[in-house]
């Protein structure tokens, strides 16, 4: 497409219906946008007859329009796509599922940056422009997985963004590295991530003060996976929270999963929420089925907690399940907290566009603004709420003003 060109019936969210003073749905209205070098330039109304001035159109057909999504938690190195089907391999714990993926990925025909590319394509058909993913980091495999995402990812570049976190799964302490997590940061990952202390490491503060040495050392963010449960989990999250505060590291560091905040007291929890979002700590849930407790999103949203929604494993070698769509992740996430009517449902979308809404608490329209980013996903729904409860299908992708995955034409 044009680096100028002016696209055409648009539908918007323009504000909220109400009855006794509850939102009962929402408006919508048709308007141009004229997007110049992949920015919103201008909005202009439907209602009077587009004047382009010489300048291309292109016909929105009247769908939807929202921010796209941000799958913020991937494992493009591990999927399986591409493969014939084969379920995950039964094991007794971790360790023993941490054994069989060494064995697993040097045998498999294809390629790191083949399975990768296959995923990247499907996330961003789902409507997702940027994506933070993590790369298995260990002495057997090296930077190995970390060369096949880069080289996956690099054939995007202009179709999305994304973050890399370099990822000890098998232990930063355990599996001794540190080293390559250096040179993981020198060679493309912008993230140092982690996971359970206690549990794969096996001692909290020094698997802690490691990894926040080397994200200060590289200037990098954090993001722990933190699965242990109930007050062994909360240790942990406040121990980092402390560390983040000395460290002078607010708002650079996250923790997924983290299943202790839901399987504790609400005193508990409340006070663990304070230290997170003193901390600016951001919580990104993938939303799990399962024994797991989940963090509980509209307590931590209350004490000012940021909270963010992920995919995570996408058919390898640890689920069968997952699709790539952070979509339905959100249904699932709205399902689990009761969000049954329009108004948080239609808010809820900030959970996967980076904080992004339509529409504020009042019925004002904060998105699309003039100088944002033509960073969009035209959906067959009649508004977010909808798009949220049903899924909705995506008929076009576009970044930065460019058409990247679908189509317009009907």
């Amino acid at each position: 497409m044009e680096a100028v060109y002016w696209l055409k019936n648009v539908r918007l969210e323009s504000g909220y219906t109400y009855e006794n003073g509850e939102v009962v749905g929402t408006e919508t209205e048709l308007v141009h946008l004229l997007i110049e070098h992949g920015k919103i330039s201008k909005i202009a109304s439907a209602k009077e007859e587009l004047q382009s001035g010489g300048i291309s159109t292109k016909d929105a057909g009247k769908l939807l329009l929202l921010p796209s999504f941000v799958e913020k938690h991937c494992h493009l190195d591990k999927t399986l796509l591409g493969e014939p089907w084969r379920a995950p391999v039964p094991v007794k714990n971790l360790f023993e599922r941490f054994e069989l993926d060494k064995k697993l990925f040097p045998t498999l025909p294809t390629t790191t940056e083949e399975r990768a590319k296959n995923l990247i394509e499907t996330i961003l058909k789902a409507g997702s422009t940027h994506i933070r993913t993590h790369v298995d980091i260990y002495p057997e495999i090296g930077l190995k997985h970390l060369e096949g995402v880069k080289s996956a990812l690099s054939s995007f570049e202009e179709k999305l963004s994304y973050e890399i976190v370099a990822f000890p799964q098998h232990g930063l302490l355990r599996s001794g590295s540190q080293s390559l997590m250096r040179e993981a940061l020198r060679n493309g990952a912008s993230i140092v991530g982690g996971v359970d202390p206690a549990n794969i490491d096996g001692d909290i503060e020094a698997s802690l003060q490691q990894m926040m040495e080397l994200a200060v050392e590289a200037g990098a963010g954090i993001d722990l996976h933190l699965h242990d449960p109930g007050h062994l989990g909360l240790f942990t999250m406040k121990r980092l929270a402390a560390l983040t505060v000395e460290a002078g590291w607010q708002g650079k560091v996250a923790i997924s999963h983290a299943f202790g905040l839901g399987g504790v007291t609400q005193r508990e929890a409340e006070e663990a929420a304070a230290m997170l979002a003193a901390a600016g700590i951001t919580i990104i849930t993938a939303v799990h089925i399962g024994p797991w407790t989940l963090p509980p999103v509209p307590l931590l949203e209350e004490k000012g907690v940021t909270v963010a929604v992920g995919h995570d494993n996408v058919f390898d070698s640890w689920s069968p399940f997952g699709n790539g769509d952070i979509l339905e992740r959100l249904c699932r996430l709205a399902q689990v907290n009761r969000w049954n009517s329009e108004y948080p449902l239609s808010q809820s979308i900030r959970y996967i566009t980076d904080g992004k809404t339509t529409l504020d608490s009042t019925g004002t329209r904060v998105w699309p603004q003039v100088g944002d980013e033509a960073n969009v996903v035209f959906v067959e729904a009649s508004c977010t709420a909808e798009t949220v409860a049903r899924r909705a299908k995506r008929r076009a992708v576009m970044y930065k003003g460019q058409l990247v995955s679908g189509s317009l034409d009907s």
